[in-house]
C-alpha cells in the first residue's frame, strides 16, 4: 500500500502536470486561430481515444480472466454499427443495451 505522503505528492504533481498540458492548448493557443491542418488532426483525437478506452475490456475482459467473451464482442459490434449510422451517443446506448440484454438472456 502507498503511504499518505507519497500519495499526496504524486496527486499534486499529476494535477500540476495535467494543468500544464491543458494550459498549453487553452491558455497559450486559446486566442489564436489554429491552422486548418491542425484542426483536422484534432478532430480525430476523440475517434482514437474512445476505442482505446474500451477495447482492452472487450478483447481481454477481466471478468472472464482475460479470455474473449462472445457477449462483449456482440455488444461491441452493436455499438460500432450504431456509431456508424447514428453517432456516439447512440453507440453507447446500443452497446450498453446489447451487453445487458445478452447477459440477462444468456446468464
Amino acid at each position: 500500500m502507498i503511504d499518505a505522503t507519497t500519495f499526496w505528492t504524486l496527486t499534486v504533481l499529476l494535477g500540476i502536470g495535467t494543468f500544464l498540458i491543458r494550459f498549453s492548448f487553452l491558455g497559450l493557443l486559446g486566442g489564436r486561430t489554429l491552422p486548418d491542418r491542425v484542426l483536422l488532426y484534432l478532430r480525430y483525437v476523440g475517434v482514437a481515444v474512445f476505442p482505446a478506452l474500451f477495447m482492452p475490456l472487450v478483447v481481454w475482459p477481466e471478468a472472464t480472466g482475460g479470455t474473449p467473451d462472445p457477449i462483449r464482442l456482440i455488444a461491441a459490434l452493436a455499438a460500432f454499427l450504431a456509431g456508424l449510422r447514428f453517432g456516439v451517443v447512440w453507440a453507447i446506448i446500443a452497446g450498453m443495451g446489447t451487453l445487458y440484454l445478452m447477459q440477462f438472456l444468456l446468464s
